[in-house]
């Protein structure tokens, strides 16, 4: 498998949009900002400013982002920490993020991982171990799986509730 090249490369190569589908309940459970959110020693708005730096960049300079997060409810632990610290990491900085609460997404098929799609031509898949530590990712131009997961995304956003009016159960 080619090697893939950073987030930070591919983002810098985007010229209009990349949009995010989460499907996990589960993620890079050792993370240290996870864990000190947990202990109550972490604000919202320190969550991730690294994030936050990337998406004002690079909607300054005109790239949109959008992010559908797919959830169980009531919320795991790490869905809770995303969902506390969104606003502030990302909402703020110009991402627009929406949740789907599984249960509103039944007739909806998506694919199997999470995946970012850049400008509608290339996307990169995210595989992860059951615990949700990162395996590896994978990039694919296929025109016919560019397709497809542009158009689950589309579906999934259509149906997500946006951040400032989803209630997490």
């Amino acid at each position: 498998m080619a090697k893939v090249p950073p987030f930070g490369e591919l983002i810098a190569a985007t010229t209009t949009s990349a949009v995010h589908l989460e499907m996990r309940d589960a993620y890079t459970p050792d993370d240290q900002r996870f864990l000190d959110w947990q202990a109550g020693k972490l604000l919202p708005e320190h969550a991730n400013p690294e994030w936050s730096a990337i998406v004002r960049s690079h909607t300054a300079r005109g790239v949109h982002f959008r992010r559908a997060r797919v959830v169980s409810e009531p919320l795991a632990p790490f869905i809770r920490f995303e969902y506390e610290v969104t606003a502030a990491v990302s909402i703020t900085a110009g991402e627009q993020v929406r949740w789907l609460p599984r249960r509103r997404g039944v007739d909806l098929c998506l694919p199997l991982n999470d995946y970012w799609v850049f400008d509608g031509r290339l996307v990169r898949f995210h595989y992860f171990s059951g615990t949700g530590e990162i395996v590896e990712d994978e990039l694919a131009d296929d025109p016919s799986i560019v397709k497809l997961c542009t158009q689950a995304f589309e579906a999934a956003w259509k149906r997500a509730i946006p951040h400032d009016l989803y209630r997490p159960v």
